[in-house]
């Protein structure tokens, strides 16, 4: 298991990031330490994190957060079900259709969009699956190419920091009641 170093150790500006966090989270991510013991890589990745997170998304912020659960979900992420479900839970989606996200084709509690967003998340992440036309033809049925590129960067991104954070082991850090897989 990799651990983090001590804070005084690491660069004044990932120190900025740590306090970011504490001032968001009421304390400082784990993976953040971890990311931090390569400082340059940490700032990008924040940094990227800050632009598909933005305010000004063209995608809703509940349906990022959808994803970004399932993509955990897929990619076995506890630290990561566990922030972004409590980041869903405060974007005002019940608990009960977080519950049912690993199995969300057999629930009516999402909507088209949910869908289409669903399945391109589990055509990217999972291994061997891939976007076929079909799958691509729905996304600029409904999506223009800007917003078809910002929910491709979330997945991708996602799979990254889910993937970098299960391989660590990294925990929950008690974020979110609900506990899904």
């Amino acid at each position: 298991m990799i651990t983090p170093k001590p804070l005084s150790q690491y660069p004044w500006y990932a120190r900025l990031l740590f306090w970011k966090q504490k001032k968001t989270y009421g304390q400082v991510l784990e993976p953040g330490l971890l990311w931090g013991r390569s400082p340059f890589v940490f700032a990008a990745v924040a940094l990227l994190y800050g632009a598909l997170n933005r305010r000004s998304s063209p995608l809703s912020p509940a349906l990022r957060s959808l994803v970004t659960v399932r993509v955990s979900q897929i990619n076995h992420c506890a630290f990561c079900v566990d922030i972004n479900a409590a980041t869903l839970v405060k974007r005002g989606v019940p608990l009960e259709k977080i519950g049912a996200l690993a199995d969300w084709r057999a629930c009516a509690a999402f909507d088209a969009d949910e869908r289409l967003a669903l399945d391109y998340a589990e055509a990217m992440t999972i291994t061997g699956k891939g976007a076929d036309e079909e799958l691509r033809r729905r996304l600029r049925d409904r999506w223009d190419e800007d917003t078809i590129v910002e929910l491709t960067g979330l997945i991708a991104f996602q799979n990254l920091s889910s993937k970098f954070n299960a391989a660590l082991d990294v925990p929950a850090q008690g974020f979110c009641v609900w506990k899904g897989k």
